[in-house]
């Protein structure tokens, strides 16, 4: 049954948490159905993060209920699951906008409400953010509270445990909510559960604990006893030791998606002071059956139709493979010739494109968990001793293991490839998913070797060039499908360092590193302009370099990634190296973040499309010329 022909009276009441603050608690489950419902309607009809939102409708309704925000700071760990934070403070009004040029954000943004304390995107910083939030407001007199909201899988991040260390030794007034929505930390959730924790959170068993305390506190044999008697029984009933250890109190499991066991556990929690963990139990994709069945599928979606769950615009048989298939492809191609192969990810299977490969070959198969350190080191551990690691992962996630990817890989001049998706644009996703500078941190790193195709055969060839590598190696490619050129099965190799040139002109020279190639091309037959396919940002082809400073009368470097320290500087760099003088344009991402868009909107705000290229060369030779 569509959703878009349902009212939401209740939830359109709705213009701040101040106003469900003011609610009954009888009238909460009525606004979570009613949110559920257009969060449904609005984000099948944008696309955007869907499954987990659905799972967070109760647990966002009480924190907004139980917390005074916005003067209360509650932190959402990555943010897929803000959406109704969003709704319920202000923006509901705003969701057809979601992820589009001159609309709201998919994750938190500071600029863009009060209500969002913290800006993320990428995972397990709430704890960290959250704790400096409490620590200020102790020093400052505040007494506002703060709040970290971060999920299972994100508790995987050496980074959240970090941050839980830290705040359990400070006495910190912060309160994290584990959100328990895949991992199954604990059955124990229903009836009994949430009515210990009720107890266990309770001003009565708080009271009784400090007194206690109070009374043992000169017979320290007997206060120990008493702790560790207490330690043992939570154990028996609750899993919550770990945390205990680490210095916060803990409390739940809870069911989540029940209100009325949720709010009285948090209201009683926060009266309490110093380091707490809530632990909640809830389901992805809550009240939509293909979302709960496949919450995987539902992560991130397209505009899709309700009624039948498809997507309202689908590939055809016509249409390129994705980069990400290519990978995948290539990946079980390889492993099959080589017994060398294992494949690293660091939580993202389906995204890197490791499912088929984790079927074909599991004991080659490593997710180590939201943990991009770990996997890089990991890889280096395995290369030590005979193994050839591919370590697949996104652009901006590599920038989280910037130390290990030189301490451990480049500077040991270890056989680690890195298959890096999601280079350049991204679009919806905006800055903190846009892969803007992985050829600038990674080519001032010795011993690596960096690899840019122009299309999906020529990505299929460096992969290959790339795994023989006796020594670190990194292939950049974008998001999104290919040009449609044909892809050779062969696993073969491209010559090395070599560029490749396409086309002969005269006066000005594109030098194109990645899949600007085609639109390179382009351009150039209007400017009978020559044009470089140059694949490799390190090592650079200089006799190519060379041969284009000296028969034209301007370089112009193009590339999907930022100016500042990228290819073209590398250009720039060799050729004042030389001593060689010749005038020079560099095309790319200005200093600045792109805001989310859809990937072709910010290359025309950038002028990086055809016609801003075109325009950007002939102005600039124009000036030349006088």
């Amino acid at each position: 049954m569509p959703y878009s022909n349902r009212q939401w009276a209740l939830l359109e009441s709705i213009q701040s948490p101040a106003d469900v603050r003011k609610l009954s608690m009888g009238q909460l489950p009525l606004l979570a159905s009613q949110l559920r419902e257009f969060l449904l309607d609005t984000v099948s009809a944008t696309g955007g993060h869907l499954s987990a939102g659905l799972g967070t409708v109760e647990l966002t309704i009480a924190l907004h209920y139980v917390f005074n925000t916005p003067d209360d700071r509650l932190v959402w760990d990555v943010g897929h699951q803000t959406y109704p934070h969003k709704i319920l403070t202000g923006r509901r009004s705003q969701m057809h906008t979601l992820r589009q040029k001159g609309g709201i954000a998919g994750f938190p943004k500071r600029d863009e409400s009060e209500y969002d304390a913290f800006g993320t995107g990428h995972s397990s910083t709430s704890i960290a953010a959250a704790l400096g939030m409490s620590i200020a407001a102790r020093q400052t007199g505040s007494k506002r509270q703060a709040v970290a909201i971060i999920g299972d899988g994100a508790m995987t991040a050496g980074m959240a445990f970090e941050a839980l260390n830290h705040a359990g030794d400070s006495d910190a007034n912060l309160l994290v909510v584990l959100n328990d929505n895949d991992m199954s930390i604990s059955p124990n959730v229903g009836g009994l559960s949430n009515h210990l924790t009720r107890l266990l959170s309770g001003e009565l068993l708080s009271s009784v604990k400090q007194s206690g305390k109070k009374v043992l506190e000169n017979l320290p044999p007997v206060l120990e006893l008493a702790k560790r008697t207490e330690e043992h029984i939570k154990g028996m009933i609750t899993p919550g030791t770990l945390f205990e250890e680490l210095g916060f109190n803990y409390f739940g499991p809870v069911d989540g998606h029940d209100l009325n066991a949720m709010i009285p556990v948090l209201q009683n929690i926060s009266r309490q002071p110093g380091p707490r963990l809530l632990h909640v139990r809830t389901r992805k994709g809550k009240g939509y059956f293909p979302a709960e069945d496949a919450p995987g599928k539902y992560h991130g979606v397209p505009a899709f139709n309700l009624s039948t769950g498809q997507a309202n615009t689908r590939d055809t048989p016509d249409t390129p493979p994705s980069y990400t298939q290519i990978f995948s492809d290539w990946l079980c191609d390889m492993a099959a010739a080589d017994q060398r192969l294992v494949g690293i990810t660091p939580a993202m299977q389906e995204g890197s494109g490791l499912v088929e490969f984790a079927r074909q070959f599991p004991q080659r198969y490593f997710d180590v968990g939201i943990a991009e350190q770990h996997a890089v080191t990991l890889a280096a551990g395995m290369a030590c001793d005979g193994l050839k690691p591919v370590v697949a992962i996104y652009s901006t996630f590599l920038q989280r293991a910037y130390d290990q990817l030189i301490h451990d890989v480049a500077l040991q001049n270890l056989p680690v490839m890195f298959a890096i998706d999601r280079a350049g644009i991204v679009g919806a996703d905006g800055p903190t998913h846009t892969g803007a500078f992985d050829i600038s941190f990674l080519r001032c790193i010795p011993n690596i070797i960096i690899m840019t195709p122009a299309n999906e055969n020529e990505a299929r060839q460096m992969l290959t060039t790339g795994f023989l590598h006796d020594g670190p190696s990194a292939i950049r490619y974008p998001r999104g499908n290919g040009t449609g050129i044909t892809v050779e099965k062969e696993l073969k190799t491209v010559e090395f360092g070599r560029a490749v040139r396409c086309r002969k002109g005269k006066n000005i020279a594109l030098l194109v590193f990645g899949p600007q190639l085609n639109t390179a091309i382009e351009v150039a037959e209007t400017l009978d302009a020559s044009v470089y396919n140059m694949r490799f940002v390190k090592p650079l082809d200089q006799q190519a370099i060379l041969e284009a400073a000296t028969d034209h009368h301007l370089l112009v470097t193009l590339e999907d990634n930022v100016i500042a320290g990228g290819a073209g500087s590398a250009v720039s760099e060799y050729l004042h190296q030389q001593d060689h003088t010749i005038a020079m344009l560099h095309l790319g991402f200005p200093d600045q973040f792109p805001l989310h868009s859809r990937p072709e909107e910010v290359k025309h705000d950038w002028q990086l499309d055809a016609d801003g290229i075109l325009q950007t060369i002939e102005s600039h030779y124009l000036a030349l010329q006088k």
